[in-house]
């Protein structure tokens, strides 16, 4: 199997790396998703709640690249759950006739009902592979309990200050793919200058993000590290010419804080729950 390929518990392999689009929109997301395809990546990945699938869709045109030579993913936003027209708007707005992962974004409203929608739509073909996104671990067992369809991915803040311990061991479990968002720990300076990464970077060459990323790719993470910079763009995706040694990857372990970033707050749910995307907002 390729390096930069992990496989789903439904067969599907997709790439491990892929190229994230939060935070951007407008002739720059377009501009740098085409650009991401021709420099590294085959996998790009958006969400309903961004705001911006209309122009990640106009990128994938403006790549040249016909649909089946990258991956497609996407995530349905907490307030389009009972909307039972959800799924194929998203195909609208991306002008794609399938999607190859979509997930459920956040744990709040009616998710079992959106995961009956994510099924349905898997088995007509219009989706590839479903799973969810900031579950906890209680809230994808009801998922599996409920369902039809076990979930193949799970995507969660993940880095090496936060590396989804609870969670990485039931999603193995379960067999269940890990997907790390904030794969660079938001930027955060600190983690970046940790004195290991520096060391590490010094001795293969590469920049303390690329150390990062290479420990994702050798955790068997999938991540989607995004950048609004073509050079940094183009940089994050140099990590398949050198490996880490267990020594290393020890070491990095060391790192764990135990603390995400991004901490989950009743009010924050609250807030997901009735936020409508961007696109809502503009009908």
């Amino acid at each position: 199997m390729n390096v930069n390929r992990m496989k789903l518990n439904n067969g599907l392999e997709i790439p491990k790396l892929g190229f994230g689009t939060i935070g951007q929109a407008g002739d720059l997301i377009t501009d740098n998703v085409a650009f991401a395809l021709h420099h590294g990546y085959e996998l790009i990945d958006t969400a309903n709640r961004y705001g911006n699938e209309v122009e990640v869709g106009l990128g994938l045109k403006k790549s040249g690249m016909k649909r089946e030579d990258y991956f497609l993913e996407t995530k349905l936003g907490p307030t389009l759950y009972e909307k039972d027209s959800a799924i194929d708007d998203t195909l609208v707005r991306l002008g794609v006739d399938y999607i190859d992962v979509m997930l459920l974004h956040h744990p709040v409203n009616n998710y079992l009902y959106a995961w009956g929608m994510l099924e349905k739509a898997y088995k007509e073909g219009k989706i590839r592979a479903i799973g969810l996104s900031n579950f906890q671990t209680d809230q994808i067992q009801e998922v599996i309990d409920q369902g039809e369809i076990r979930p193949m991915i799970m995507q969660v803040e993940c880095h090496p200050y936060f590396p989804a311990e609870t969670r990485k061991p039931y999603c193995d479990a379960n067999d269940i793919r890990l997907q790390s968002w904030f794969p660079l720990g938001h930027g955060s300076p600190e983690m970046l200058n940790e004195p290991f990464l520096v060391q590490m970077a010094e001795k293969y060459g590469k920049s303390t993000v690329q150390i990062v990323i290479r420990w994702h790719i050798q955790m068997g993470f999938g991540l989607v590290p995004g950048s609004k910079s073509h050079g940094h763009i183009e940089d994050n995706a140099k990590v398949f010419d050198f490996q880490l040694t267990e020594e290393e990857m020890a070491l990095i372990a060391t790192l764990n804080k135990h603390e995400p970033f991004y901490k989950v707050t009743k009010e924050s749910l609250h807030k997901m729950a009735v936020t409508k995307c961007n696109f809502e907002e503009q009908v």
